[in-house]
């Protein structure tokens, strides 16, 4: 079974992120911040990181930093999924190692969608 760790300061969003993964048959890890993530991928590297931008305590692009910095922290795909939308967070997101790039609000058919983009499906 694919894993993946949900990055989102909101409840909401993770419920339902959570609920399209589990019908795709992924196991799924949350963190509410960068730096819970952080401490979360150091337990266990997801196969996918589905990654917020604007979280307090760390945000997605520093948590992306040092994800890829990390043994092995190449490996998970990450799909930054945020309400930021203009060119220059998306240029900087996939520059830092971001797979793909999903606009809240996201359904099933998008993430069904971006998770083949990268091969996950």
């Amino acid at each position: 079974m694919k894993t993946c760790l949900i990055v989102d300061d909101s409840k909401v969003i993770r419920i339902v992120a959570r609920r399209i993964l589990q019908e795709l048959n992924f196991e799924i890890a949350e963190a509410e911040d960068g730096s819970d993530a952080l401490q979360a991928v150091q337990r266990q590297m997801p196969d996918v990181i589905l990654l917020d931008w604007n979280m307090p305590v760390m945000n997605g692009i520093d948590f992306l930093r040092a994800l890829r910095q990390l043994p092995g922290g190449d490996a998970p795909r990450v799909l930054f999924c945020t309400t930021e939308n203009d060119m220059d967070h998306i240029r900087m997101a996939m520059e830092e190692g971001a797979n793909e790039y999903i606009m809240k609000p996201f359904d099933s058919e998008i993430m069904v969608a971006k998770l083949s983009q990268v091969g996950l499906l």
